[in-house]
């Protein structure tokens, strides 16, 4: 009889926060070693799995944390993934149901994936002994001897001493009761079974048919590979737990005492119990008993304090008396309610999140680049470092661009009355000295305006069209900006291609990534211009994308090409981007709307799942590069992949419903959140975070600024958009 360990992955550790998140729960954390409690986990059962698999069930959008988590580790596992949390109860028909269609004879060993025991050997015993004990039709729950009174856990009152039928389960009880229970035998609830997989869904169809139908309904086809995602209809199962649903009810429950060291570390006050939660750098003088986590970049510094939780992300703070650890919850439950006034589902509120990021780019970083980052010409520095001096002794026309948008999006918001200004002087500048007798804009000038170089790129000429739109939906130098439009439309036909699309003069000739940001300037312009070619533009490259630019099989969007547009050779025609997948998925989506086309949305639904599998779960951030196997080639971060994961999660949710759009938004969020590890209070910001979650020192570039606004422009039309009824 094979045994098959059962990893569940559910729960969100709400009274860990806030290192503990829905985007990153605590068990894809390392609470208690430089290992998460998933990895421990992992480790933990692996020896069990003696003739079966370690199959884990988990969340669809964890999977990524799951992949780099179980490749550390060198172990596989077959990973059921969930389209919504309907708690344990679907989560284990499922496991039960695939083992099943595997091994009818297999057992399930079940165990939560969060949990901390120490002496991974005594586990293993107790397993193996539960195992005989569920080999005579039994399902049997492991429950823990009481070391003391806690009433964080719940009880299980066993009809006798040794392995025994269950009299009752009792949930979380008050302090004077647990002293009670603690007296008349009964043991803590740790959450794990062991059950032959055909008795626990005899059970199952007894006391749940609807659950197990509904289940089996959403199991996808038996095929290769390891990763198994459930239908939609998983979503409507009933949302309930497996001691609700089965155990409080079957006669063929059992339970076996355990005597190994247990806690679910459900809060702070347990997590400083296993003496090894510290992170961070701690400054101390003369204080007792407290927990201090800070994240890296952080110092904590504290005198003559006791029995605190000090716990420092990022962007919150947790201070906590031990002695009220499981208070956390409901801090977290009134942060929500303060986050979300209209809203009880926990879904992050777009209005606020929009709020914030707006008041950091209208309070810091938009007035600092107004004065520090331009020059009395009115050209746009190239970028500033941390005392706030200019960096870089050019001007290159994307930034000149790229300035120009940002500032005319302030003007047209009425973030200020200089903004207009500043853009009509900075396009006035730009003019004089980047552009050519063509109508095309040169790359770069010296600070004082000579020539550095005098080619005119395809991605700068789309950055340039961009601006000039901005500012004409701006009002601001209306004439100037349409006549440069014009003119650079023009001149494009020079780099007109038989096959479809256009050269890039500088730097690879056939390319995705210039004409991608072409489609988005067309896009800009084609309310502006409806008689002009902007809509023919957008249709040609949008074709250019569905034949050659996607993969055809994987859905995913490569870089660089032949003259035919085939996949370039070598490794760059093997490169795929995943901030480079969200933002087609953006732009894609986008243009579906105005064409009606329904391959659009599904295009960018596909463009989106590659680029999740992207984000490095670890560090909350979208990496640089994958191959077209879609394993990491780069695990550096910069800041731009965050600007266009948000993006592309933001359009994607205004198009989803149910329980979809709340991913969509939650995926948003942590979108957001890791955006912000990257922004500064002072407005400026860091663009490059290496694989050891440490970023490199170097100016802050002024191009960042571009994606950033963008990413705001498309959070606060997606709060609107989404408010309304």
């Amino acid at each position: 009889m094979a045994i098959y360990p059962v990893i569940l992955c559910g729960g969100a550790g709400t009274r860990l926060w806030p290192a503990s998140r829905p985007a990153r729960p605590k068990q894809f954390i390392d609470l208690v070693s430089d290992l998460s409690l998933f990895q421990e986990t992992v480790r933990r059962v692996a020896p069990l799995a003696d003739g079966g698999r370690i199959v884990i069930v988990a969340g669809l959008h964890h999977r990524g944390f799951i992949e780099a988590q179980l490749a550390a580790l060198g172990v596989e596992g077959e990973l059921i993934l969930e389209p919504a949390g309907r708690d344990s109860a679907p989560a284990m028909a499922a496991a039960a149901l695939w083992i099943e269609g595997m091994d009818p004879e297999g057992t399930a060993v079940f165990v939560a994936s969060d949990h901390y025991i120490p002496d991974a050997p005594a586990f293993r015993e107790t397993v193996i002994e539960a195992v005989a004990v569920a080999a005579h039709g039994r399902i049997v729950t492991m429950g823990v001897i009481p070391t003391s009174p806690s009433p964080a856990y719940g009880y299980i009152q066993p009809d006798r001493p040794g392995p025994s039928p269950v009299r009752r389960f009792v949930e979380k009880p008050d302090r004077t009761d647990a002293e009670l229970y603690l007296s008349e035998g009964y043991l803590w609830n740790s959450g794990n079974f062991v059950a032959p997989v055909r008795v626990l869904l005899a059970e199952l169809d007894t006391f749940a048919p609807d659950l197990v139908a509904t289940v089996r309904s959403a199991l996808p086809e038996p095929g290769s590979g390891h990763v198994h995602a459930l239908g939609p209809a998983f979503a409507s199962a009933p949302k309930i737990s497996i001691d609700y649903a089965v155990m409080e009810k079957s006669e063929t429950v059992w339970v076996l005492p355990a005597v190994f060291e247990w806690s679910d570390l459900g809060a702070w006050d347990a997590v400083t119990a296993t003496g090894q939660g510290a992170r961070g750098v701690w400054v101390d003088r003369g204080s007792d008993g407290c927990l201090v986590r800070a994240a890296p970049g952080m110092v904590v510094a504290t005198a003559g304090v006791s029995n605190l939780a000090i716990i420092v992300e990022p962007d919150a703070v947790l201070v906590c008396d031990l002695g009220r650890a499981q208070d956390v919850k409901a801090l977290v439950e009134e942060l929500g309610r303060r986050q979300t006034p209209s809203s009880s589902s926990g879904t992050p509120s777009l209005e606020l999140l929009s709020n914030q990021l707006g008041q950091w780019l209208k309070l810091n970083a938009l007035p600092l680049w107004a004065t520090l980052g331009v020059d009395a010409d009115g050209s746009f520095a190239e970028a500033i470092d941390a005392a706030g001096t200019q960096v870089g002794d050019f001007r290159r026309a994307r930034v000149q661009a790229r300035q120009a948008y940002v500032y005319s999006l302030a003007s047209t918001w009425g973030w200020g009355d200089g903004h207009a200004a500043l853009v009509e002087r900075g396009l006035a500048r730009f003019e004089t000295t980047n552009q050519r007798e063509d109508g095309l804009y040169r790359t770069g000038v010296t600070r004082a305006g000579a020539v550095l170089d005098d080619t005119a790129s395809l991605y700068d000429q789309a950055f340039v069209l961009l601006a000039m739109a901005t500012a004409v939906q701006a009002g601001v130098d209306v004439d100037r900006s349409r006549r440069a439009a014009a003119s650079i439309q023009s001149s494009l036909r020079t780099l007109a291609l038989p096959q479809g699309g256009w050269r890039e003069p500088v730097g690879p000739a056939f390319q995705a990534n210039a004409h991608m940001h072409l489609l988005e300037a067309a896009l800009a312009w084609e309310p502006l211009d409806p008689e002009g070619p902007w809509t023919g533009m957008a249709d040609s490259i949008v074709g250019l994308a569905r034949a050659h630019f996607i993969d055809a099989k994987g859905g995913f969007l490569r870089e660089f090409f032949e003259e035919d547009w085939r996949p370039a050779e070598g490794e760059s025609g093997r490169l795929v981007e995943p901030g480079h997948q969200f933002e087609w998925a953006w732009l894609l989506t986008r243009w579906g709307r105005l064409r009606g086309d329904p391959w659009a949305l599904g295009a960018a639904q596909r463009l989106f799942a590659v680029g999740e599998r992207g984000i490095d779960m670890v560090r909350g951030v979208a990496i640089d590069e994958l191959d077209d196997a879609l394993e990491p080639r780069s695990a550096r971060a910069r800041l731009w992949p965050q600007t266009e994961w948000l993006k592309a999660a933001l359009i994607l949710a205004e198009e989803a419903e149910g329980e979809a759009r709340k991913r969509l938004i939650e995926s948003a969020d942590a979108a957001l959140g890791g955006l912000w590890l990257y922004l500064e209070p002072s407005g400026l910001w860091r663009d490059k975070l290496g694989q050891d979650g440490v970023f490199e020192t170097e100016p802050a570039p002024a191009s960042s600024l571009y994606h950033i606004v963008a990413a705001y422009r498309q959070l606060r039309e997606t709060a609107v958009s989404l408010a309304e009824p």
